[in-house]
């Protein structure tokens, strides 16, 4: 049957099956392409993984100008862009999106702007970033931020529209708030859950316009590094910054997901 609840044990036995049969699929496809061309680089195997692993964590530069090692810069360079952007494009978008929701006036000539620029790809903007914002930290902000905006922005105004009632933002008129009050007392509380799950889905989309822009223009990061790498088929490099990017997206998950359990417990009680 649909949704038919099964054991705890059985659950983790079979999610802990998949990640263990996705491993010996890969291992079992980088052992049969070594054996077609022993020199291959495309599918390196858990052993050549490994020496990926220990390449990125070595220190660079000279016995007399050491420099950290390549993971440490690109992971600085990617991690600050990524959060600033995520800052800029969020904060805007929850503003925007809550005073969409909340007055006509301002819906009547955002929306259509909002709906449409929400439907344009941001990596099909990236001419438009390079050219207004350059090459520097301003672009890959932009590139960010805007790129989330718009989707965002819209997802807000229709939780603005959609969960807060004509009634309990009448209620609270009648026991004397102020629209300030109604905002931040009624509406932007009832929102706040489909806030948080609106940074959750934004995060991956958030890191695709990143990378993007990082293969294109950047000396340090994430995205520099794959492309580099992979025009030396250093694939063993390629894999594992592959892994990092998902890491970063499961710690972003859960974390977002704790912190809304914790600010909107409530919420949580609802959807069990």
């Amino acid at each position: 049957m649909i949704r038919r609840d099964i054991p705890m044990w059985l659950f983790l036995a079979l999610a802990i099956g998949g990640v263990v049969a996705l491993l010996v699929s890969y291992e079992l496809l980088s052992a049969r392409q070594t054996r077609i061309n022993p020199k291959q680089t495309t599918i390196p195997s858990f052993a050549k993984l490994n020496e990926g692993l220990q390449k990125i964590f070595q220190p660079q530069g000279t016995e007399e100008n050491p420099k950290p090692p390549m993971f440490w810069n690109d992971m600085r360079a990617t991690l600050w862009r990524l959060f600033v952007g995520l800052g800029v494009g969020v904060s805007a978008s929850i503003v925007i999106g809550v005073l969409m929701g909340a007055y006509r006036w301002i819906e009547a000539p955002l929306s259509p702007i909002v709906m449409f620029l929400s439907k344009i790809p941001p990596t099909a903007m990236m001419p438009i970033y390079f050219a207004v914002a350059g090459t520097d930290q301003r672009m890959f902000t932009s590139m960010v931020a805007l790129g989330i905006f718009f989707s965002m922005a819209q997802s807000i105004y229709q939780a603005v529209r959609d969960n807060v009632t004509d009634e309990s933002i009448n209620k609270a008129y009648t026991l004397g708030a102020s629209e300030m009050e109604v905002i931040f007392e009624v509406i932007w509380k009832q929102i706040l859950p489909n806030v948080i799950d609106c940074v959750r889905m934004q995060i991956g989309p958030a890191m695709i316009f990143l990378i993007a822009a990082e293969m294109v223009v950047s000396d340090a990061g994430l995205g520099y590094q794959i492309r580099m790498q992979s025009r030396v088929l250093n694939m063993n490099v390629v894999f594992v910054y592959l892994v990092i990017l998902g890491i970063i997206g499961l710690i972003a998950e859960f974390g977002l997901v704790s912190l809304r359990r914790w600010l909107c417990p409530w919420f949580e009680e609802g959807t069990r």
